[in-house]
């Protein structure tokens, strides 16, 4: 068999394409390998639209990256012809070999994707021997069009949640399908707003889903997304996850404790012994820390014992007892903070929880949560600290929808 055969072979090419010149240019690092493909004088072409075989009208000289040969860069150019079809008019032909408008093969696109699944964007780039942002237009181009084959019609039950995208208030918000077993992201978007539950319920419904058929949404204490959730989906019910509510409180507490600490002299080890869970998450020094607040009446023992106060409400066992308990707590907390200004964050933390009483106490009757979406978020900022960041919001709501989205592996549909 001829080299020549041998490289055909490899490349995959159907009649009328042949390979007809290969060059290995030595004078530029990495070294390069061109491929010439060309079909015989008066060969017919399918129409890119109907597919009828016809005459080409003329020519216009492309050129892809393919799959390095060996350690060389390896090339294909061809004259791609444009058929002259007696019913769609004259039109340029897709080569077997590529995607229209790409300039890579769709073997080195292929591969490019493996990678991405193993790597930042910026080293697979490296490695490939390619800009960063050409690859990133392949990504673009899978991702979105598995994006479009996803049927959200069945979809009841969403879970919502801002994720950071880059420092300062740079926010990405993701919506998680909560009966889907695997890769449950169905969207995301730019923004922590009403807009993005907007854009959330226009996307659904191009996909074949229906506003009014979901019927419960779980998200965070945030005022915009509550508000949003009422306004754009009417008929679901509105739970707010325990972990927020939690998390809110315990940021307050942290606010108490760093207002405090600027007016007096705080125990050593007070803002660890505060922040952390229980007895055996701390150490000696950290009991003692505790212990000197509560003995010198300061506000951030105060706002620690009210913070501590909520795994007595979440250990109710249904929702008549979370009810009531939660109730009493309330009643507790806005007595012990009334009159000291020093525990203000907690105040308004309260008159949050108060605010959204019922939908706090429905997570008892719910059986959806918001912690497979905080997990996913972990993941999710793993990746953008393994790629130092991402260039852009929508690069990284690219890379969201490649770990966690139910378009498996895109890289098998080429």
């Amino acid at each position: 068999m001829q080299s020549k055969d041998i490289l055909a072979l490899g490349l995959g090419l159907e009649s009328p394409w042949e390979l007809v010149d290969q060059e290995l240019n030595t004078e530029v690092e990495p070294h390069e390998l061109h491929l010439r493909v060309s079909a015989p004088r008066g060969s017919l072409f399918p129409c890119p639209e109907c597919g009828q075989w016809c005459k080409a009208r003329d020519f216009k000289e492309m050129t892809w990256r393919h799959l390095n040969f060996f350690q060389h860069h390896a090339y294909i150019t061809a004259d791609v012809p444009r058929t002259d079809c007696p019913d769609c008019g004259v039109k340029r032909i897709t080569v077997p070999w590529a995607r229209e408008g790409s300039h890579f093969t769709l073997l080195f696109e292929q591969v490019a994707l493996s990678l991405l699944r193993e790597m930042p964007v910026n080293a697979a780039a490296r490695q490939m021997g390619v800009t960063d942002k050409r690859l990133w237009r392949v990504v673009n181009h899978y991702v979105g069009r598995a994006l479009d084959r996803i049927d959200l019609s069945n979809v009841s039950a969403i879970a919502l949640d801002e994720t950071a995208a880059k420092r300062g208030q740079h926010y990405v918000t993701v919506f998680i399908d909560l009966e889907r077993a695997e890769n449950p992201v169905i969207f995301a978007t730019p923004g922590q707003d009403k807009d993005a539950l907007r854009r959330f319920r226009n996307h659904l419904q191009a996909q074949g889903g229906a506003a009014n058929g979901v019927w419960e949404v779980v998200c965070d204490m945030s005022q915009a997304f509550q508000a949003g959730v009422t306004e754009t989906f009417p008929n679901a019910s509105l739970t707010t996850d325990w972990f927020h509510v939690v998390q809110r409180v315990t940021d307050a507490m942290n606010d108490v404790r760093k207002a405090e600490a600027k007016a007096i002299k705080l125990p050593k080890g007070a803002r660890w012994a505060t922040l952390k869970a229980g007895e055996r998450q701390r150490n000696n020094r950290q009991d003692q820390a505790l212990a000197e607040l509560e003995a010198m009446g300061a506000a951030t023992g105060e706002a620690y014992a009210i913070k501590e106060k909520l795994r007595w409400v979440r250990q109710a066992t249904s929702q008549q007892a979370a009810r009531w308990r939660l109730t009493r707590f309330l009643r507790l907390a806005k007595a012990l903070t009334a009159e000291v200004e020093t525990l203000e964050p907690m105040r308004k933390a309260l008159a949050t929880i108060e605010h959204q009483f019922e939908a706090i106490i429905r997570r008892w009757r719910s059986t959806y949560s918001n912690a497979r979406l905080e997990g996913l978020n972990s993941i999710f900022q793993a990746a953008r600290a393994r790629a130092r960041g991402y260039r852009n919001q929508q690069t990284f709501i690219t890379m969201i929808y490649l770990l966690a989205a139910p378009i498996g592996k895109v890289e098998k549909s080429i």
